[in-house]
């Protein structure tokens, strides 16, 4: 079993291989420029390592692009292999990295709760205190309730 740093070292190895290769060394139309490697985890007994990558574009430019990856993992694996230099190149897994998604999601459950705010704060602006603007009985203060109460 490896040590967690070098397993995060082979993760990073992995990581800039990969985009390298992918940059300037295969010739895909599919994989483009649009293809980004956002993070590598390799498993603690280095045999395996999930590649996660965002794709720039719609849809339909996500699937050629994870059809792609799939077709060009043998030659990656190959790439990572020669500048690893272990004895057991670990097989490479992509995954489709979620992250640009929730960071949409967030930002527009945000942008709605802005607007929320800004409604109360429009509607609560000329408002004025159901009863008394400090509705708390203070100590010293006279009542006319005490001493109905007592009665």
């Amino acid at each position: 079993m490896a040590d967690n740093a070098r397993a995060k070292k082979l993760a990073d190895l992995i990581r800039e291989v990969v985009a390298e290769k992918l940059q300037r060394g295969i010739k895909d139309p599919r994989l483009g420029t649009h293809v980004t490697i956002t993070d590598t985890r390799v498993t603690g007994d280095l045999r395996e390592a999930t590649v996660f990558y965002t794709v720039y574009g719609d849809d339909e430019d996500r699937a050629s692009a994870a059809a792609g990856l799939e077709s060009a993992k043998g030659i990656l694996r190959s790439a990572v292999g020669a500048a690893a230099g272990t004895k057991f190149t670990p097989t490479l897994t992509f995954v489709a990295d979620a992250l640009p998604e929730n960071a949409k999601t967030i930002e527009n459950l945000l942008d709605r709760a802005r607007a929320s705010d800004a409604k109360v704060r429009e509607t609560s602006s000329g408002a004025m205190y159901a009863g008394e603007a400090d509705p708390y009985r203070k100590p010293g203060d006279e009542d006319d309730e005490d001493g109905a109460a007592a009665e």
